[in-house]
């Protein structure tokens, strides 16, 4: 028997249970993983909440990303063995458990230079920034690109990911605290949201050009906002809902600047393509060893205490990432 979290009903973080399972045997393409950390997700909450239009049927293990060590493998498995140390961004639910079976296909290696903490706490959120900023909308040196919760889990590693490559960062952010954090993590402007107001900041940083793409997040409460901050021709890439779904937009409305409206899917784009997964991956792990990223776990619970967690990310107290550390039975 191992222990894992379960959702019985839709609700609040109370609904969270902590449960003694069996872990069966692997069958034909998959492996059994002793998980070392297990990374939590907004898209968690929405699930919880039952609010996100793929929220899994009930009861159900949540959790999507995580990583830990192979110790056993289903017939048909060379991808890995035992005794891999292996990192995955799942689109299904499962990994809040000390122990869980895998499909081997959504599994990929975690080289030495990472540690296995730091790959489940990035590799969903990493995997998300990596196709934000190639393929959402494909980020170069000289462009001026806008970040909400430019200090959460996305967040932070987006602003890294695209200064790096030459971009210059306006992120938004809610505290003083968090306007630290971002500021070390490569946004040249910081505007605190709350204080003063994000369009009017943006159009002022841009002498009234606007920006070149806005990575939203956040969803209701920044949309309309967002699309004001774009300069013509520009992209509006969704990748959340935190605040709620926007209102539905008339097309007219991308009309007199030709805008761009896209949700970018790390589902539809990487998670179920595995060559792309797998490219995308040692992009990531890559950037993350020469130290162009710097992982921030900022938050870790034992994995019995997701409860706690979950409260903390929902009230928008938490910054970097966040994982879960399996208790040992």
């Amino acid at each position: 028997m191992v222990k894992e979290i379960r959702v019985h009903k839709n609700g609040g973080p109370e609904v969270l249970t902590w449960e003694d399972v069996e872990v069966p045997g692997p069958k034909e393409g998959e492996i059994r993983l002793k998980q070392k950390a297990i990374g939590l997700n907004f898209l968690d909450v929405y699930m919880r909440q039952g609010l996100h239009n793929t929220s899994p049927p009930l009861p159900y293990t949540p959790g999507m990303e995580g990583a830990g060590v192979v110790t056993a493998v289903g017939p048909g498995v060379t991808s890995c063995k035992v005794g891999d140390v292996v990192g995955y961004a799942s689109s299904k639910v499962g990994s809040y458990a000390q122990e869980r079976i895998l499909s081997a296909d959504e599994a990929v290696p975690v080289p030495s230079s990472v540690d296995p903490v730091e790959a489940a706490a990035i590799i969903f959120k990493g995997l998300t920034a990596h196709l934000l900023i190639h393929k959402g909308f494909k980020v170069e040196p000289g462009h001026t690109i806008l970040v909400h919760a430019a200090a959460g889990g996305v967040g932070y590693l987006l602003c890294q990911w695209a200064s790096a490559i030459g971009a210059t960062v306006i992120g938004t952010v809610s505290t003083k605290e968090k306007a630290v954090q971002a500021k070390e993590d490569g946004c040249e402007h910081v505007i605190l949201y709350k204080d003063e107001d994000f369009v009017e900041r943006v159009m002022e940083i841009t002498s009234g050009k606007g920006v070149e793409v806005v990575y939203d997040g956040v969803g209701k409460d920044t949309f309309n906002g967002s699309l004001a901050c774009l300069k013509k021709r520009g992209y509006m890439v969704l990748f959340g809902a935190a605040s709620g779904a926007p209102e539905p937009v008339p097309v007219v409305k991308l009309v007199p600047k030709s805008l761009y409206l896209t949700f970018a899917s790390v589902t539809e784009y990487t998670i179920d393509n595995r060559e792309e997964l797998l490219v995308a991956a040692q992009d990531l792990f890559s950037n993350v060893a020469n130290g162009v990223l710097k992982v921030r776990v900022n938050h870790k619970y034992p994995l019995s205490k997701a409860t706690q967690a979950h409260a903390a990310i929902e009230n928008r107290e938490t910054t970097g990432s966040i994982v879960l550390i399996p208790d040992e039975e």
